[in-house]
């Protein structure tokens, strides 16, 4: 099977992401609130249950099988450099919240085809919701039993009637930009913490014009980046590189992006 002859078109792929978070989501829910459901500690600090490890092994035996040259990144199960396809996969964005009972979090599948992430899907079972995009065909969000509908950003383009999304000020101290970070939020119309996946989703929607994280691997961001951009907003790291390579990122709708990097870089 040869990479280079693209045999596979984005809907193929596309198709195949939706099809694989949908089998991850069989993992997840049965866990979700489980009295079974055990937890450990990585070396970072953070969780990781079997229901992570699952879901994540459920997408990669799929891959294994219809994809056996492409390469995987993954959170749980190792992390291959890229051999021009490579699928980056987050089983269970929001693991914090998903070991609290809390129902905001999210299997994340993206498509990174020559250093470009050109598929990317969100499902957030929980919230009955599914986001998906590929390159240079929208993004669109499902809710359970609803036909499928394309979502766009806001047009909100002064920062005083912004709302804007954090996932918690640890570590904006770490890289020299708290204060500014604090800064830039007592200019803005309103300050939340949706988090994770979560909030990237809703600047997607146009529900909220901001949102940026001061650490980050590759698989919490790279199947945001096509669901971002295709609403037509903006992906960067903090220093304004776009896409999901730099530890960071600030997603924008766009009309606010070159302000928002400027107050954080101050």
């Amino acid at each position: 099977m040869s990479i280079e002859a693209e045999e596979w078109s984005l809907q193929d792929d596309l198709d195949l992401a939706i099809a694989m978070a949908g089998q991850a989501d069989l993992v997840t829910t049965d866990y979700f609130k489980s009295p079974h459901l055990h937890v450990e500690r990585k070396a970072d600090n953070t969780p990781v249950t079997q229901a992570d490890r699952e879901a994540e092994a459920v997408i990669r035996r799929i891959l294994a099988e219809v994809r056996p040259d492409d390469t995987v990144y993954a959170e749980e199960l190792g992390r291959q450099e890229s051999n021009g396809r490579r699928w980056i996969i987050d089983p269970i964005d929001g693991t914090k919240n998903y070991v609290r009972g809390v129902p905001v979090w999210a299997t994340l599948i993206g498509l990174e085809v020559d250093h470009q992430m050109v598929v990317g899907v969100v499902s957030a079972p929980m919230l009955g919701t599914i986001w998906y995009a590929a390159r240079g065909m929208g993004a669109y969000m499902v809710r359970q039993g609803e036909a499928p509908q394309a979502i766009h950003v806001s047009k909100v383009d002064h920062m005083e009637d912004a709302s804007m999304s954090i996932s918690s000020l640890t570590g904006w101290k770490a890289i020299g930009r708290r204060e500014q970070l604090i800064d830039l939020t007592d200019r803005i119309w309103r300050l939340r913490g949706f988090g994770d996946f979560w909030q990237y989703m809703l600047l997607a929607q146009g529900a909220i014009d901001l949102a940026a994280e001061p650490e980050l691997d590759l698989y919490d961001m790279g199947a945001l980046v096509p669901i971002v951009t295709e609403a037509g907003g903006t992906f960067t790291d903090l220093s304004g590189n776009p896409g999901p390579w730099g530890g960071n990122g600030l997603a924008s709708n766009g009309l606010l992006h070159k302000e928002a990097l400027s107050a954080l870089n101050r």
